[in-house]
């Protein structure tokens, strides 16, 4: 009897606690590698406009034949046009700021674009409370850490896109028969420091257009709530759009044949790993442990990003960007800390404007019960 709970209690942990966090972790290293590889393929000389665009196509192609398979449970409102309306806006923002997170890590590094998402957070905060999907109250200790964290945030970004600094890991050497592709790493990024804070304000716009997003697609899935089909046509309508523009941008023919080599991987893995595997692992993690959860795994990427680039990329790591990412983790962390405050503050009340974290805390608390 008592080797049968053990059991139980054992899978209970493998499977709330050990499989979540493997998965997230996961989820941040093919994020971080899609850039990483994007980065090396374009030193190869990959045209970002192929590669936006190609990327759109796979994940539709993935998307297509899951939509019909599992996105029949609801149907489509008696009012389609608004709902295609928004999607198709969600969808030209989303291409604009792939547009814009691609040329800013052309200009920077993987480890800049890591390091400044974390500024999501600050940039949904401060837009949710604009469109009042958000409540402040300045006597809480939930909005007040909010605050703080935004600003932190922010700052802490001004410094890693501002302030360079020496080296504190250096740049990797390579022997002669290496490819050519860090030489024209320097070759693009001078003057490096100008590039640099170019490619961080760019990387800032992508995450700030994401953060819009998410504040369209909050309204989106109230209207229609099916996950895949909404992802469906969200790939579909970027790819439309990415057509013709990315067409007339990259006129180069020959740039639009892909060879079996690292372009090709790139494009596969954007598509695959994250348009497809990330954002259903995503969706799996909301469900099982939350919102809060989840966003705990944003950070880790500027450490997978700094050990990714320094090994395949032979990127230098500067100590502005350590100060940085410190101040702006520490920010995000605030912003995270003080949203858990705010959801287990209405919880506790009673409160059903958050069912999804109250479900979690029942749940937790049903769990401790048992267990005693």
């Amino acid at each position: 009897m008592r080797g049968a709970r053990e059991e139980t209690l054992a899978w209970r942990y493998l499977s709330r606690d050990v499989v979540p966090f493997a998965a997230m972790f996961t989820v941040e290293c093919a994020i971080v590698g899609s850039n990483t590889l994007f980065k090396a393929a374009t030193l190869r000389g990959l045209s970002f406009y192929v590669f936006v665009f190609y990327s759109y196509l796979v994940s539709t192609l993935l998307l297509l034949p899951l939509s019909f398979l599992f996105g029949r449970s609801k149907r489509l409102p008696p009012s389609k046009y608004p709902l295609f309306f928004k999607i198709f806006l969600v969808a030209l923002l989303g291409f604009i700021s792939h547009i814009a997170g691609c040329k800013g890590i052309e200009y920077s590094s993987p480890t800049l674009s890591s390091a400044v998402s974390n500024l999501t957070p600050a940039f949904t905060f401060t837009l949710a409370v604009i469109f009042r999907m958000e409540q402040v109250r300045l006597r809480s200790s939930g909005t007040q850490a909010k605050i703080l964290g935004t600003i932190i945030s922010i700052s802490g970004a001004l410094v890693i896109v501002l302030y360079k600094g020496p080296k504190v890991l250096a740049a990797a050497s390579f022997t002669p028969s290496s490819p050519p592709t860090i030489s024209l790493h320097h070759k693009q990024m001078t003057p490096f420091v100008s590039s640099w804070i170019v490619g961080g304000l760019l990387l800032a716009s992508q995450y700030f257009l994401i953060s819009v997003m998410y504040i369209l697609q909050t309204r989106i899935m109230e209207a229609y709530p099916e996950e895949i089909r909404v992802v469906f046509f969200y790939n579909l309508f970027a790819t439309l759009i990415s057509a013709p523009v990315c067409f007339f941008a990259e006129s180069n023919l020959t740039s639009w044949v892909l060879k079996p080599d690292i372009s090709l991987a790139a494009i596969v893995y954007s598509g695959v790993f994250v348009s497809f595997f990330s954002a259903l692992t995503h969706t799996w993690g909301l469900h099982l442990k939350g919102p809060v959860y989840v966003s705990l795994f944003r950070p880790l990427s500027i450490a997978i990003a700094v050990a990714t680039g320094a090994i395949f990329l032979g990127a230098a790591l500067h100590l502005g960007s350590v100060i940085g990412s410190v101040i702006l983790s520490f920010g995000f962390y605030t912003v995270i800390w003080g949203k858990a405050r705010d959801n287990s503050t209405k919880a506790v009340a009673g409160c059903e404007h958050s069912p999804l974290l109250l479900t979690h805390v029942v749940e937790d608390k049903h769990l401790l019960v048992s267990d005693d």
